[in-house]
């Protein structure tokens, strides 16, 4: 059993192992099974490096964790505003099973994987959670910024810390009154030193000697689990949640208000427009009856304009066949007519004559020189027959 257990190892499933012989030799395993090790040391390292800082509980417990997983308590790391919080994270590192020659050079120097793990990743680590505070505060990372930390985290754990630079921070200026009235007001923040990446031709600068691949070491994931911040920072936080809550109530408040308004407005605005409506048909109503009206006041005046024009007309016709029945029969005389037809002419011509005689228009007085008795007769003679010569004269020129 003893040279069993001398000359043969099993190898782990997700281990590797540096095989240091006692002549001095060495070499690395990364399969599984049973392999000769010769009395040699053997240096086992996990494929996979779980670390975990992890807040405690109330009574300072960690939890239950996993039996491969390095765990320690987070510590207290300071924002650039100096607000204080222990920061829980999880990173996982994977060592290269690639190169033989890397690992061995790992193992020979670090020993134990213990030793790898508290002298080369934690304290990278720490230094990454450390810059990376440095470069935001409290504020800033509950505003938004918590992805740019876990950016900021892993980079520098894989590719080396960052060299920070001092800078001092424009200080605001408040305007009071008037543009030409202006004092600078300076804010107790400004007092915290800041901090930003330094950057050369516009790539971060970063601290040689001080990085994970140089180990052959490779972050998997590096990632902010919790944060537990100081008791004052709770309080800010938890007025300006309140406030937060307060400003957000008011906004409601207001919003509704307003669509209240809004909707007595729009209210008012369908009653306008119902009585708008009520209005114009009312009045589309009037207009269209007294334009109604109207036409009919003009069919009528058309109706007796005609009917006026139709009964001249008739008036015509009948003055004209009288006239030339008149003339008819004064051509028939001037031809010359038996005695009964002269007769007939005579009784109608003295109809006519009689009334022709009623429409003459003779003048009232009489002037009559002379002293012949017989001389009345036949002035009023005279003037009848020359007023029926004027009627007879007219109605042949009609």
């Amino acid at each position: 059993m003893s040279i069993v257990t001398g000359t043969l190892f099993y190898a782990e499933p997700g281990t590797a192992y540096a095989v240091q012989y006692p002549w001095g030799g060495q070499k690395a395993v990364f399969r599984q099974g049973i392999h000769t090790k010769m009395w040699g040391l053997l240096i086992p390292i996990q494929f996979e490096l779980p670390i975990k800082y992890v807040i405690p509980d109330s009574n300072g417990e960690l939890g239950e964790q996993s039996e491969y997983a390095n765990v320690d308590k987070a510590k207290y790391r300071a924002f650039s505003d100096a607000v204080k919080a222990r920061i829980a994270t999880s990173v996982v590192i994977s060592i290269n099973t690639e190169d033989e020659g890397q690992f061995l050079s790992v193992a020979d120097r670090n020993k134990t994987e213990q030793n790898l793990i508290r002298s080369r990743i934690i304290p990278n680590i720490d230094q990454s959670i450390k810059n990376t505070c440095k470069l935001m505060d409290a504020q800033d990372y509950i505003s938004g910024q918590a992805s740019d930390f876990d950016r900021y985290f892993k980079d520098q754990l894989e590719n080396g810390m960052y060299v920070l630079e001092e800078y001092s921070a424009d200080k605001p200026k408040e305007i009071i009154g008037d543009s030409s009235t202006v004092r600078t007001v300076i804010n107790k923040e400004t007092k915290q030193k800041r901090f930003r990446i330094k950057y050369k031709d516009g790539i971060p600068v970063r601290e040689h000697g001080n990085s994970l691949k140089a180990y052959g070491l490779t972050v998997v994931q590096a990632v902010v689990t919790e944060i537990d911040w100081e008791e004052t920072f709770d309080k800010r936080l938890q007025l300006q949640k309140e406030e937060v809550a307060q400003t957000q109530l008011e906004k409601q408040q207001a919003e509704r208000e307003f669509y209240r308004a809004q909707k007595e407005k729009a209210r008012g605005e369908a009653e306008k427009a119902a009585e708008r409506a009520r209005l114009e048909k009312e009045q589309i109503q009037k207009t269209i009856a007294a334009e109604t009206e109207a036409k009919v006041a003009e069919f009528n005046l058309i109706k007796e304009k005609k009917q006026f024009e139709v009964e001249k007309f008739k008036a015509q016709s009948k003055k004209v066949a009288a006239d030339a029945e008149v003339y008819q029969n004064a051509k028939l005389v001037s031809a010359g007519l038996t005695p009964q037809e002269r007769a007939e002419w005579q009784y109608k011509t003295a109809v006519g004559v009689a009334g022709q005689l009623k429409s003459l228009n003779l003048p009232d007085i009489y002037i009559k020189g002379g002293t012949d008795s017989n001389g009345t007769g036949n002035l009023l003679e005279s003037l009848i027959g020359t007023e029926l010569a004027k009627n007879m004269m007219g109605n042949d020129q009609k």
